[in-house]
This record gives C-alpha cells, sequence and structure tokens, in this order.
C-alpha cells in the first residue's frame, strides 16, 4: 500500500516513495542509476548513463520555448544512511518504511533520504509532464555526493548545454544560497600492535547525542561522540591499567556521530565510576546542545585481542588530539562558519585504527592548513594519512539573472523576498561552475528538519510551495 498517494503533487512524492523503496545509500546506487535510466527509455527520452552511474536526461522544450536557452535541474540519488540503535533494517538491501506525521514525512527508525530524494522525485515529476510549459531541460542525478561529491567530479562537462542550473539540494525553504565551501576527506590510521592481556573485558559506549550534518549543524554546540570517546579514554587510563581492543563511530565523514563504543580489558569495576562521573560533566557542558549524552560500561567478551601499551596510547592520544569542530568564523558574513572539520567514522581493523575526517573551508590556505595539522599528527604516532573527494568551493556571482528571476517569482508568490545566502556545507554546484563556464547557479529546496539522522523530516506543505515556485521559473525561462 502505497504511504504518500494522497499527498499533493502526486508525482512528486509518488516517484520520492518509489525511491525510497529502493536501497540507495553512498557507494549503493547502481540499482537507483538503472531505475532511472530504465524510466527515459520508457518515455522515449534521449539518456546519458556513465561508468559511474551518473545519469543525464534531455527533455526537449515545450511548444514556445523552442528558442530558449536550456536549463539544467540537478539533484543527487545517494542517501547517508543512518539508523536508531534498535533499528534492524539493513540499509543495504532494504527500502525504508514511510510514515506521515501531520506535516511531516519520516522514515520509521532510520534516515529518510529528503537529502536529496526529493530533488530525485522532483526531476522525474518534471521529466514525466508535470511541468508542461518549460525550455529544453537537462536533469541531471548524481551518484555519491554524501561521500566527497565523487559523481559530479566524473561527470562529463561536454554533455551539456545549459549554462544555467537550479541545483534542488537545499533544506530551507525560502534561502537561496549561492555560495558554498570548498571541502575534502582526510583519511588516517594509526599502526597498532597487539599482546595479551590479563583483565576483564567489556564495552564502554557513548551514545544519546543529536548528531547531524557536519557542514549545516557543526555551529549548533554539539558534541562528537567519537571525541568524547578519546576523552572518557584518557579518563579511564588515568586512573589504571586498561587496554583497547576495538574503536568505534559514525558511518560517514559528513556527520557529527551520535555514538561511539570502545572494548576494553581492565578494571570493570573502576571503570562504571569513572564513566558516571564523565557522564555528569559532560550532561552539565553540553546541557543546552546534547542533554541526553549517556555513558554505559557493561560487561562483555570479544575474540579481538587487546592492543599493547603503547598502542593503546596511541590510539587514544590520536583521539583526544585531533582537531575537530569549527576552527574559523568568516569576518566577512556574519553567522557563516568559514572552516571547520569533522571526526565522522572511526573503525579498527587488526593492525590499525582509522578515523575519516569532513574537511571544508570557504578559505583553500585553511582547508590545507588543518589536513596538515592532521597529517602531522598522524606522523607523529607513526601513522599515514591519504586525502580523496577534494572538491572546490563556489564562488559567489554578482550578476546572475536567474537568481533575479527565482527571486521575483518567489517575491509575488510568498509576499516576501527570499534570503540570499552561503552556507558552509559543501554543494555539487562548485563542480558544475568549474566544469561549464559562465554557469549561473542557484540552490534551493524545501524545509527538511535533522537530515542525516534518523530523526529527517520532510515537510509537506514546504514541498509544495517549492514545487510551484520550480513550475513557475520553467515557465518563465522563454
Amino acid at each position: 500500500m502505497a504511504i504518500l498517494e494522497h499527498l499533493e503533487p502526486k508525482s512528486v512524492f509518488s516517484y520520492f516513495e518509489q525511491l525510497c523503496a529502493i536501497p540507495h545509500g553512498s557507494g549503493n546506487t547502481r540499482v537507483v542509476s538503472d531505475w532511472i535510466a530504465a524510466f527515459a527509455r520508457e518515455r522515449g527520452l534521449r539518456y546519458v548513463q556513465d561508468a559511474s552511474g551518473n545519469v543525464v536526461i534531455y527533455l526537449p522544450a515545450s511548444a514556445g520555448y523552442e528558442h530558449a536557452a536550456p536549463v539544467i535541474l540537478q539533484g543527487h540519488m545517494d542517501m547517508v544512511c543512518e539508523k536508531t540503535a534498535d533499528c534492524a533494517k539493513n540499509m543495504t538491501a532494504e527500502g525504508l518504511d514511510l510514515a506521515i506525521d501531520g506535516d511531516v514525512v519520516y522514515a520509521k527508525g532510520t534516515t529518510l533520504g529528503g537529502d536529496d530524494g526529493i530533488a530525485v522525485a522532483m526531476l522525474l515529476a518534471v521529466l514525466d509532464g508535470a511541468a508542461p510549459e518549460h525550455p529544453p531541460i537537462e536533469a541531471v542525478f548524481t551518484v555519491d555526493e554524501e561521500i566527497g561529491l565523487l559523481g559530479a567530479a566524473a561527470l562529463d562537462g561536454s554533455v551539456l548545454e545549459g549554462r544555467r542550473m537550479i541545483n534542488l539540494d537545499s533544506e530551507d525553504e525560502g534561502i537561496f544560497t549561492v555560495s558554498c565551501a570548498g571541502g575534502t576527506r582526510a583519511n588516517c590510521a594509526i599502526p597498532v600492535s597487539r599482546e595479551p592481556f590479563d583483565g576483564q573485558t567489556f564495552r564502554l559506549a557513548i551514545e544519546g547525542l543529536r548528531g547531524g550534518h557536519s557542514g549545516v549543524e557543526i555551529d549548533k554546540g554539539r558534541a562528537n561522540a567519537s571525541k568524547l570517546l578519546g576523552r572518557a579514554l584518557y579518563a579511564l587510563c588515568k586512573r589504571g591499567k586498561y587496554r583497547v581492543c576495538s574503536l568505534r563511530g559514525g558511518a560517514a565523514d559528513n556527520v557529527i556521530p551520535s555514538a561511539a563504543e570502545a572494548v576494553l580489558a581492565g578494571n570493570f569495576a573502576a571503570a562504571q565510576i569513572a564513566a558516571a562521573e564523565l557522564e555528569t560533566a559532560l550532561r552539565d557542558e553540553y546541557r543546552a546542545a546534547d542533554p541526553d549524552i549517556t555513558l554505559r560500561v557493561t560487561p562483555c567478551e570479544t575474540d579481538v585481542q587487546t592492543m599493547t601499551r603503547r598502542s593503546t596510547d596511541d590510539a587514544i592520544a590520536f583521539l583526544l588530539c585531533a582537531p575537530n569542530g569549527i576552527r574559523a568564523m568568516s569576518a566577512e558574513i556574519p553567522g557563516l562558519v568559514q572552516t571547520s572539520l569533522n571526526l565522522g567514522i572511526l573503525n579498527t581493523e587488526d593492525a590499525a585504527v582509522k578515523a575519516s575526517f569532513s574537511v571544508r573551508s570557504s578559505i583553500e590556505t585553511q582547508k590545507h592548513l588543518l589536513l596538515d595539522e592532521l597529517r602531522c599528527l598522524t606522523e607523529r604516532l607513526g601513522g599515514t594519512m591519504g586525502v580523496t573527494g577534494d572538491y572546490p568551493g563556489w564562488a559567489y556571482r554578482a550578476d546572475s539573472p536567474l537568481r533575479e528571476l527565482m527571486a521575483q517569482v518567489f517575491t509575488e508568490q510568498y509576499g516576501y523576498a527570499p534570503k540570499i545566502e552561503a552556507i558552509h556545507a559543501g554543494l555539487e554546484c562548485g563542480l558544475f561552475a568549474g566544469k561549464l563556464p559562465g554557469l549561473d547557479c542557484i540552490s534551493l529546496g524545501p524545509d527538511m528538519e535533522a537530515i542525516h539522522t534518523p530523526g529527517e523530516k520532510l515537510h509537506i506543505a514546504s514541498t509544495q510551495r517549492t514545487w510551484a515556485l520550480l513550475r513557475e521559473t520553467l515557465r518563465r525561462m522563454k
């Protein structure tokens, strides 16, 4: 039974629900890419599907718009896969369980993927005739945006003629994004050695944090569970002899981890006392931003051998001392984060502790400074660091006919002018601007809450208004 079938606009929510039935986390988008390509074939539309899985579909102009310049509509097909601790869903193989609560759509126990599934749905609705008046359209569906804008980086710009682009990957209705930070991913590996150790094994878990998008919500003061884990382990080891078996936290580099855990060997009773004391301190420190922090110490069994004392110390030192969070605010744009980084993924292999960071900055030299800081610390501990997924910032364009048109349409529909803003989060617009000289671009979208977390919500009425804005803009692009 379709959950969203009674919602308007029907075509948009129908395609969104079809998408949600297909697993499409980052790195797992081939099925949805093929689904989009099949959509084009079934309608006789010309399309390109590249080796990465990106799809471009071409829709001829409607009657009366044959001489209009083409417009690019763009969104990404991958989503961040996060779920609650008690959710058993396999997000690599199962679709989402959609639900409605008043004016919002959400997924039970998991992320919703409104970022950026609602863009995919709107593009498909346009291509299927739900926006009957329009110029030539080049609809671009990219892969793996959430893990470094990889699809946009791989796309061959020569397949696009348009120099006007509407990116539908923003989450605040009424805000037109016109500039964003550049970023990259730093992948650090600290070597570890192992040996037997006599002590009770137990799990130290940090849970209950809010998490969130590391670009959009890095300024909310929320705690990073993996960083808190380093603090907890350091406090514990000051009280006695402990050895680390494994460390784990986070699932994506651009998500502030809401939970992290370590498996340890040592004095269990003393660890319980230390964890209770630190939980009290952390709840006081984060009483406004993260009031529900919990530290749990529970007995467990493991077949993973403990690290040596040196490796334990090195792993804890890395977690405790690695830079994280906001490093600089913009001196030119009040309230805009200029430079930050986020420890997003932490895991342990037999011979290494691995950590991945999302590094962002509007200033290229500051981005490289953060990489140097991470590399210096990592190499000092005998490790190595690699950099992947580097993408450029998106510079503000003073002369933008597209922005002026959309602002005019918005003002007429809403009765007030939209906000024009730069953001700290990364967008694919910068990569497209580099491939398409003279590109006039804007990013917008309907209201969403708590993206990249199991609390993600998509607002229905906002989606309706954003769809009306897009349709009317296309109608005026003769």
